[in-house]
């Protein structure tokens, strides 16, 4: 299985998920699991536009899983993002991570998420419920502190 899709469609947590503990083969003592959803911004939001450069974003995700391997004993690592419109609800990230142990596990899903919030080379723009188009979000500065703690 290819560690990392990025993908228009919408995905099936559960269905990774299994997909991964099958893979395993009993051999793991513990999986992760972060699902990111796109919010509605209290209403103000009616979908997120994801773009990015098709071959470059999954290489450079797929660096960042290897150098997740590198630092944690995890058996297996699975990475879905979404690209194009993704409304309030819908998924747009999954992480899934698989290690002996649970902190190993826990410790790969948070380091790849926090370089999916702020390092992924991907751009997201606010569609808004009035029509109209909004601007480019940025990470916020609590995303830019939990990705340097990884340094």
């Amino acid at each position: 299985m290819n560690p990392v899709s990025i993908q228009s469609e919408p995905f099936d947590t559960a269905a990774e998920i299994a997909r991964v503990e099958a893979d395993l083969m009993g051999r793991a003592g513990a999986v992760v699991t972060f699902s990111g959803l796109c919010r509605d911004e209290g209403g103000r939001l009616a979908a997120l536009e994801l773009e990015h450069y098709p071959g470059m974003a999954e290489a450079e995700i797929g660096r960042v899983v290897e150098e997740a391997r590198a630092r944690w004993p995890v058996q297996a690592v699975r990475v879905i993002h979404r690209h194009g419109l993704v409304r309030p609800g819908e998924g747009i990230v999954l992480v899934v991570t698989a290690s002996p142990h649970r902190k190993a596990a826990f410790g790969a899903a948070d380091f790849l998420m926090d370089y999916l919030k702020t390092r992924a080379p991907f751009w997201k723009r606010e569609h808004l419920a009035d029509g109209t188009t909004g601007g480019w979000v940025e990470a916020t500065a609590a995303d830019e502190a939990a990705a340097e703690s990884w340094a």
